[in-house]
């Protein structure tokens, strides 16, 4: 398998003393008293408002996660990350529906989240979902559950939770994920620190409630180089390691052996505008590293994959996304993320999100990279051919090597002449792949949840929205 380092071992171990430097020095914001008394028992100093976390404790907890994380599908199926085999999931929380048709945009909705899930759950190189859209025809306070709560229904495949911000909203999605079995096997919830080094009570409460629960976590931290984080990727990637890793400390303490999925979601500031640079080629390399580093602590890792800061389907979005997504399978990233991602997280495409299962399947051909056996060599079929036809087409070979996915049989992308496609119907990669989009949520059905599921998903939605409205 092809592997790729951006990092030597010594960088490596580099920016793992920064970040314990930081992480013992500087500190992290934190004001929220249970987690204070919680870290303070392990070892942890108070500083006024920062607590900082000694060496020792820190290195300690990266000696509590399993090495491998495990996430059911309601159909069976059952994704093993930290395996060896690379994922991929889709991006979560869009805000804004791109319509290739149209060429316009608009906000997502409830609807929206239904059928993007259905049509990932028919995408054959989605391993794994998260909810798509951030739907804005629902209360506010109930945006983020009304994404699993919508989407829930509408695959077999396995599902991860969403982006929570409270302790009250990780504990109603648990609830949620009760309609399937144990929440322990079927979701993963992803908590965000506020960079730079800030843990907001809300956001410290929702970790513990996590763990408390035993759901597999999965910390987010979002630095953006330049305006959250320093402007040079080393010392981005520092910041990042050490917000995740206070994340893990918190959380671990609560439940020792909690699964931990490492993610980075490190961007770099675009100083004509102070956007976040998505499609930059830094991402990759930032990815590329991250992934280095979870490794290192040898834990399973999510990093940016296809991501772009393209807004429509063009040149700018295909080399931006495939060469992000490249980076990283490279190092060996055990999940991608960014499927169907469109301007930098802020919106999403239906034809996106069959494109990208497109380039999904041309990454991994590429990991798997070629045989260089007897066999492969050929030696004997090219003395065949050469007493013969000089060419290989009859040949046995060449049939088994096809078979055996030796070249990989695209879908959507052109490879005929020029006047094989004038004289069909004129089409490119995008409009294919907004014409399957159509085709699969017009034909893909998947199995439905019972209609006392459904009762109890809406009951939890209704008691989430008073609680929620409460606060």
């Amino acid at each position: 398998m092809l592997q790729l380092s951006v990092l030597s071992q010594d960088e490596i171990e580099a920016i793992h003393h920064a970040t314990l430097r930081i992480l013992g020095e500087t500190g992290i914001f934190l004001g929220y008293a249970p987690a204070r008394r919680l870290l303070a028992e392990a070892g942890a100093r108070m500083n006024d408002e920062r607590v900082l976390l000694p060496p020792e404790l820190v290195e300690r907890v990266l000696t509590l996660p399993p090495r491998q994380v495990r996430l059911r599908g309601r159909g069976g199926t059952i994704k093993v990350l930290g395996g060896g085999e690379l994922h991929w999931h889709n991006l979560g929380g869009a805000r804004d529906v791109y319509d290739h048709r149209s060429g316009a945009r608009r906000p997502a909705t409830v609807q929206d989240v239904r059928d993007s899930t259905r049509l990932l759950d028919a995408l054959p190189g989605v391993t794994t979902i998260t909810p798509f859209f951030t739907p804005l025809d629902v209360p506010g306070v109930l945006m983020s559950l009304a994404m699993y709560r919508y989407a829930l229904p509408h695959t077999t495949k396995p599902l991860q939770g969403p982006g929570v911000q409270t302790g009250a909203e990780a504990e109603f999605a648990i609830r949620m994920a009760e309609v399937l079995g144990p929440p322990q096997e079927y979701l993963t919830l992803s908590v965000s620190p506020v960079s730079p080094l800030t843990f907001p009570d809300t956001i410290v409460e929702a970790m513990m409630a996590i763990a408390r629960a035993g759901v597999t976590f999965a910390p987010l931290p979002c630095p953006t180089a330049g305006t959250t984080a320093p402007m040079s990727i080393a010392g981005a990637l520092a910041q990042q390691n050490a917000e995740l890793l206070a994340s893990m400390v918190i959380a671990e303490l609560v439940h020792p052996g909690l699964p931990v999925i490492y993610c980075g979601r490190l961007a770099m500031m675009e100083p004509r505008t102070g956007f976040s640079v998505w499609g930059g080629v830094e991402l990759g390399l930032a990815s590329a590293a991250t992934v280095q580093l979870g490794h290192f602590y040898g834990l399973p890792v999510n990093v940016y994959g296809l991501s772009t800061n393209a807004h429509v389907l063009d040149i700018q979005n295909g080399y931006e996304r495939a060469l992000n997504a490249v980076i990283p399978a490279l190092a060996g990233a055990d999940e991608l993320s960014g499927i169907g991602e469109m301007e930098a997280g802020v919106m999403g495409s239906y034809a996106q999100m069959v494109c990208d299962d497109e380039i999904a399947a041309s990454v991994r051909r590429l990991l798997r990279g070629f045989s260089c056996d007897a066999d492969s060599l050929a030696v004997e079929v090219i003395a065949a051919a050469m007493s013969g036809p000089r060419n290989f087409l009859a040949e046995r070979h060449t049939s088994l090597r096809l078979r055996s996915g030796e070249l990989l049989l695209t879908r959507l992308a052109e490879r005929a002449s020029w006047e094989t496609w004038e004289q069909g119907e004129r089409k490119n990669m995008a409009e294919r792949a907004q014409a399957q989009a159509e085709r699969i949520l017009t034909e893909h059905e998947v199995p439905p949840l019972s209609p006392e599921q459904e009762r109890y998903l809406d009951e939890i939605m209704t008691g989430a929205g008073q609680v929620l409205a409460a606060n």
